[in-house]
């Protein structure tokens, strides 16, 4: 099956669909203008939404499959995820990076017991455990209790 994303003014996303392979392949075929112009008559657009594009349920073009979490990026064609936090940028991958490396060690200290989930704190500048009694030491390479 294939897939499309509706997209605002602002190439945000609105949400995706499944289409049918025959309809595409017979209006233009895969990742065609024509088949996404076709797609409208079949689904028609929301309030505001503007305009279909397909997406890639696996992974196969436009970097990465469409959700609601992102947006359209025309020059790059790539479906890239909204910028999580304002101290994030954007990798030469087109996937966010904090200013602070996530941890790949998620031990607690001097323990076999694990620190997850873990979330990045934007106010400090830092990985913390999720329950908050962890931060991520970056210089130690270690979690340190609160």
């Amino acid at each position: 099956m294939a897939h499309f994303a509706e997209l605002d003014i602002n190439n945000k996303v609105l949400r995706v669909v499944v289409a049918c392979n025959q309809d595409i392949a017979n209006n233009g075929g895969e990742q065609s203008t024509q088949a996404a112009e076709h797609f409208k008559t079949v689904c028609p657009l929301s309030e505001n939404g503007v305009k279909w594009i397909q997406t890639s349920y696996n992974n196969n073009f436009r970097k990465q499959c469409a959700n609601t979490n992102m947006y359209y990026d025309e020059n790059k064609n790539k479906f890239i995820f909204n910028k999580p936090y304002s101290s994030w940028t954007l990798d030469s991958n087109d996937d966010w990076q904090a200013p602070v490396a996530r941890p790949n060690i998620f031990n607690k200290p001097n323990s076999e017991e694990l620190v997850v989930p873990i979330k990045w704190d934007e106010t400090n500048q830092r990985w913390i455990s999720a329950n908050e009694q962890y931060v991520w030491n970056s210089s130690l390479s270690n979690w340190e209790l609160v």
